[in-house]
């Protein structure tokens, strides 16, 4: 249509004005950052930008105030942005440019590597997927993995962060804060949950079913069709096991792998109880130093974030100005705080961009609280 093209091309006009103003915009932020760098002045004043916003809203029509606000924001967080680019690199740039120097091509086939649970248990068959000779100390508590990492017992650490049926592992998560330490890579594992018992002993007498809280969610569907089985939770699917392995009693059973049926001697009863048979646990590898390999296209972040709106939006549109995609965003409550939470990413991106690398550096220098958890790979 004539009339169409005819708007479109006003517009086309006032866009290239807009790209100009722009620019010369971004020119006078450049010289307001080395007026900043050269008295000491902090990058953000949220004063001069109430006082901006307040201009702006008296200036243009009532009914584009809300727009333009959120326009103008934008350009305070793109002017944040770009003063932090040229302030001079943050403690976490200056590392992760340390560890992309020494970028390894292959991830390590030996290792000493902490897992939570007894032999069996599901994150040492990811330690087993990972490595291809690890040797594997047991901890009885997923805090004794973090613990043994952070402390060079072990090189490394297995855990699981999240199942495709039951969601995020919490408790893992809440460690989270307590530790230093960095994911270097994670691992997919397909979870096949059985009921074990003792030989001879027949489905219908069991009377208590032992197992991890995580599995006992993965087949809540099996569960509720026993109401009567009592259910007892333990730390770990393959202690659950063991427990039935060396029980006196033959009315116990376990949910467990059938690995552990072998393991402990134990006979599988039902392959039927969990809830899907796409059921998938994910499992991140740490150490105590960043690490980076060849192929890293994830990154993992932990962070808070100020009290104010759209603080949340602020941080994922810096992501979507760099195309980055956003594939899990967690928030779990801080114990002992006023309603604050502490937020998870995992984004896919490339560490070694320089962007990217820019953004981890702005972050940390702009937050309160910034975790950068890791560059890696998933097997």
């Amino acid at each position: 249509m004539e009339e169409l093209k005819t708007v479109r091309e006003k517009i086309d006009g006032i866009d290239e004005k807009i790209a100009d103003l722009f620019a010369e915009r971004m020119d006078a932020v450049e010289e307001v950052t080395a007026v900043k760098k050269k008295n000491n002045i902090p990058v953000y004043s949220p004063a001069r930008e109430r006082e901006v916003l307040n201009k702006v809203a008296d200036r243009v029509p009532e009914k584009y105030e809300s727009y333009s606000r959120v326009l103008f924001s934008t350009m305070f967080e793109l002017s944040r942005s770009y003063q932090s680019a040229l302030t001079s690199s943050s403690a976490l740039e200056d590392a992760l440019r340390a560890a992309l120097a020494g970028e390894k091509a292959d991830f390590p086939e030996r290792a000493t590597v902490a897992c939570q649970g007894v032999e069996g248990a599901y994150s040492s068959l990811a330690a087993e997927k990972l490595f291809k000779l690890p040797n594997i100390l047991y901890f009885r508590h997923w805090d004794g993995v973090f613990s043994a990492v952070e402390k060079g017992l072990c090189k490394y650490g297995v855990l699981p962060i999240e199942n495709s049926s039951n969601g995020s592992v919490n408790g893992v998560y809440d460690l989270m804060l307590n530790h230093n330490f960095y994911i270097v890579r994670t691992v997919k594992l397909h979870i096949s949950h059985v009921l074990l018992a003792k030989e001879g002993v027949q489905e219908g007498a069991i009377r208590e079913i032992y197992s991890h809280e995580q599995a006992l969610g993965q087949c809540s569907g099996y569960l509720k069709a026993h109401p009567d089985v009592k259910i007892n939770v333990c730390e770990n699917t393959a202690a659950a096991a063991k427990i039935v392995a060396e029980s006196d009693r033959r009315d116990v059973a376990a949910i467990s792998s059938a690995n552990c049926a072998e393991l402990y001697n134990l006979k599988v009863l039902s392959r039927k109880v969990q809830n899907s048979e796409n059921n998938y646990t994910r499992f991140i590898c740490i150490s105590k130093e960043p690490e980076i390999y060849a192929g890293a296209n994830k990154i993992s972040l932990m962070l808070t974030l100020p009290h104010r709106p759209g603080a949340l939006y602020s941080v994922m549109s810096k992501f979507n100005a760099l195309g980055l995609n956003l594939s899990k965003l967690e928030s779990r409550p801080i114990v002992g705080s006023d309603f604050e939470f502490m937020f998870y990413f995992d984004i896919e991106a490339e560490i070694h961009k320089e962007g990217v690398l820019k953004l981890m550096s702005e972050l940390s220098s702009s937050l309160e609280r910034f975790v950068f958890l890791g560059a890696y790979s998933e097997l």
